[in-house]
């Protein structure tokens, strides 16, 4: 059994799946053989008394109201009043101070981390030093997991009027669940609402630099065990069992943001080596790195890593920048250098594979929405014209479409670093392959 920073497999899943064990099953108790006496009815029966009326059964009670959505507050109040009601509704530990890790808070549908994100974690931190003195924070690490502490993880998600990620966004959606892993529990919750224009959501640098997006079943992992938990649910099990791994990665994203890459590196690979270590961020991270590091041979491999991952997945988003309002790529952004071997890279893989693709356009809501109709079509097949001019075999088997912003992940508008995930192109496999 191989040893992975300093901690095995074996071991942390043996004491954290026994945590979510311990207590789940309640006690069953004995089956007794009792006498039971007639009741009054069947004492009627028995002696032949007429039985008496019997009313007829009131209507159900309606069902209690939904409570009304948390109200719209700054940043500020609501990270602080859903940090403090998460920490008060909490039970108290058995031993103090008790550690809690922040498993890092992100967007809560690309599972990006954001100046935002990062912010809510320092305000946290701050507030459980200077009032929740019962606590002890710890950052992830392979080392802190092994003392099966609380943890805190948290989902930051622009939304509509309709309170939900479509359309216009209107306010920010904030979810804060602390768990146990020694109990194996989600022990409190809580939820509020800010302001939009409080909030900074540009993604922290690794996540900004990243080239590749496609949805990922670690990340679906946090954020379902997020938003689905109720407090006294179990841990979902496919949170605990990328609990190592996200520890390595949140390492590994630290190095990468302070310029540490050749760190970083190692721990993208340490973390690939793991159980669940076969996920986006790890390969997007070796990629970044290698990239950093100058090793161009080296991180042209990896970027075809990249594109069968997410070919695998069924959804391949790149973040190829356009110029507005043109089909041609922005010549000043600090990847244009690099989208002759990224389109290289995936049309090569896409023959090795045997695939046939549909290329989407995507783009912002600024704009008329018939010009953003057409605008992410001409993008798309401008994408399939040079991905049929690297590898010609591909010429029948590209399929071009544009949906505007219909699709927006982010949908704020704001035609920054924050929502470059909707001027995306996407990439699908079409199976089957005519």
């Amino acid at each position: 059994m191989k040893k992975i920073a300093g901690i095995s497999r074996r071991a942390v899943n043996s004491a954290l799946l026994g945590a979510l064990a311990a207590g789940c099953v309640p006690a069953q108790r004995p089956v007794q053989d009792t006498w039971t006496p007639l009741d009054s009815d069947a004492k009627r029966a028995a002696t032949g008394t007429p039985p008496t009326a019997v009313p007829a059964p009131s209507a159900p009670a309606p069902a209690p109201a939904a409570p009304p959505p948390p109200p719209i507050l700054s940043f500020d109040e609501a990270v602080t009043n859903a940090a403090r009601a998460v920490l008060t509704m909490a039970p108290a530990p058995e031993t103090t101070p008790a550690t809690v890790v922040i498993d890092p808070l992100v967007d809560g549908i690309t599972g990006y981390q954001s100046s935002a994100t990062q912010s809510i974690q320092d305000h946290i931190v701050r507030l459980m030093k200077a009032s929740y003195p019962q606590y002890a924070v710890q950052g992830i690490t392979s080392q802190s997991l092994k003392l099966q502490p609380r943890f805190l993880i948290g989902t930051f998600t622009p939304i509509n009027a309709d309170l939900k990620p479509a359309g216009q966004r209107e306010s920010y959606w904030f979810c804060l669940v602390m768990g146990d892993l020694r109990t194996g529990k989600i022990v409190a919750k809580s939820v509020a609402r800010a302001r939009m224009d409080d909030v900074d959501a540009n993604p922290v640098a690794v996540f900004g630099d990243s080239p590749i997006w496609t949805a990922d079943p670690s990340i679906q992992a946090y954020i379902t065990t997020c938003k689905g938990s109720k407090v006294g649910d179990p841990i979902r099990p496919e949170y605990l069992d990328g609990l190592l791994a996200a520890a390595l990665v949140c390492e590994a994203g630290n190095a990468y943001d302070e310029g540490r890459y050749t760190e970083a590196l190692e721990l993208y690979k340490t973390a690939r080596q793991t159980p669940a270590g076969e996920q986006l961020r790890v390969y997007n991270g070796i990629y970044l790195s290698l990239t950093k590091l100058g090793r161009t041979d080296e991180a042209e491999s990896a970027f075809g890593d990249l594109v069968d991952y997410g070919l695998r997945k069924k959804r391949l988003a790149v973040k190829f920048l356009f110029r507005p309002g043109s089909v041609r790529f922005a010549s000043d952004n600090k990847f244009s250098g690099s989208y002759d071997m990224w389109l290289q890279q995936i049309a090569t893989r896409a023959v090795a594979g045997n695939a046939c693709l549909q290329v989407t356009g995507h783009t912002s809501p600024t704009g008329p929405a018939a010009l953003n109709d057409q605008l992410s079509l001409l993008r798309a097949e401008y994408i399939q014209t040079r991905l049929v001019s690297d590898r010609s075999v591909l010429n029948k088997r590209i399929l071009a479409a544009g949906v505007g912003s219909r699709e927006n992940l982010i949908g704020t508008g704001r035609d920054d670093a924050s929502d470059m995930l909707d001027r995306r192109v996407e990439l699908k496999p079409i199976e089957p392959c005519a």
